[in-house]
């Protein structure tokens, strides 16, 4: 398991769907060590900190192997042909990690990297701004049908990350797992 990139945003307006909106959902890659502090990856912002952000959501991690799917999923709405790549970062992640699933992970478990440690704490919740960044309108929902939410993270220690940095998991509790609680959430917006 490893850190495929490390990504961060700044807040700004976009359009989205017609109307300006604030948003930080953007992330592009960023070269050598990064700080990581309580409140998340050093240059990074987020707009709306009801729903990202804070302590329990300090830094949003994503699995490397779902890009092929969303690249399916923009070819399919018409937005990309088969040569566009889908740049890491462009699902709003901080961590692009490789070989950590959603499955493979329960709230809890903690992500041990040389100079820091991360713990697992809730899955993403696809939001309106989702449909924006992936640039069609059904994003959203191909997230909660398909469960390839990733995961957000608090900062046990803060340290620095690299990308290419590998890392080890230390199982937590073990009493909900990230798929179990995603369900749960797109169970309780569906209703």
């Amino acid at each position: 398991m490893h850190i495929e990139s490390i990504q961060t945003g700044q807040a700004r307006k976009v359009l989205m769907s017609g109307r300006a909106v604030m948003t930080a959902i953007r992330k592009t890659a960023v070269a050598g060590p990064v700080a990581v502090r309580p409140l998340g990856l050093e240059g990074d912002e987020q707009v709306d900190l009801s729903v990202h952000g804070g302590l329990e959501k300090a830094v949003y991690a994503y699995p490397a192997e779902h890009y092929p799917f969303w690249q399916e999923q923009r070819r399919t709405a018409g937005l990309s042909d088969i040569d566009d790549e889908l740049p890491q970062g462009a699902v709003g992640e901080n961590l692009s990690l490789r070989g950590l699933l959603e499955g493979d992970v329960w709230v809890g478990d903690v992500l041990c990297f040389a100079d820091c440690t991360l713990r697992v704490e809730q899955p993403r919740e696809p939001c309106f701004k989702f449909n924006g960044a992936m640039g069609f309108n059904t994003a959203v929902k191909a997230m909660a049908q398909s469960g390839f939410c990733g995961f957000y993270l608090s900062v046990d220690q803060p340290g620095t990350l690299r990308a290419g940095e590998s890392f080890t998991l230390i199982p937590g509790a073990r009493h909900v797992s990230i798929v179990e609680r995603f369900n749960a959430k797109m169970f309780k917006h569906m209703r």
